[in-house]
């Protein structure tokens, strides 16, 4: 039997950003060690169940067997991203916004600072964006006392660049 082809969607998966801060990087290899190593007793697990019998009536094997597959795809995703990651280097202070810098910036009468990196680590609480996000691509190769227009729904708000680091 053929498996039918759709064509992607808007939900469809997007290419990973491949740009990783020397932490992250760190973290997600820490990451991957640990799976590692769940992985094997998990697998002595299921060859251990798979020994009962009769596969389509033992819970116990389907559970793990899920399981292992899940931690065997975190693995792959983690080898796939560690493999293709590109470390961001911080260029120093070449007054130009680029991947990697921290960018303070001054809007409706408030300060705020923001980190310029890849998409997989945003976390906008901390003031981390993301290179792809709309103001990120709007603070990318701007330079201190450029002024920032950001539509949004119903207003425009004016972002002035006080400082880079």
């Amino acid at each position: 039997m053929q498996t039918p082809y759709r064509k992607p969607g808007k939900y469809a998966l997007q290419a990973q950003d491949p740009f990783l801060s020397a932490e992250k990087l760190k973290m997600l290899q820490n990451k991957l060690g640990k799976l590692l190593k769940s992985r094997y007793p998990l697998a002595a697990e299921v060859s251990r169940l798979a020994e009962l019998g009769d596969f389509s009536e033992n819970v116990e094997y389907q559970l793990a067997k899920g399981k292992l597959r899940g931690i065997n795809n975190a693995i792959l995703k983690l080898e796939n991203q560690i493999k293709n990651a590109v470390i961001i280097k911080s260029k120093s202070n070449t007054g130009v916004i680029g991947l990697g810098s921290k960018v303070t910036v001054l809007f409706d009468k408030k300060e705020k600072t923001y980190q310029i990196l890849g998409s997989i680590e945003t976390d906008p609480k901390k003031g981390i964006i993301s290179q792809n996000s709309p103001l990120g691509i709007a603070l990318l190769g701007k330079k201190v006392g450029d002024v920032i227009s950001m539509g949004l729904k119903d207003k425009i708000i004016e972002y002035k660049i006080i400082k880079i680091e």
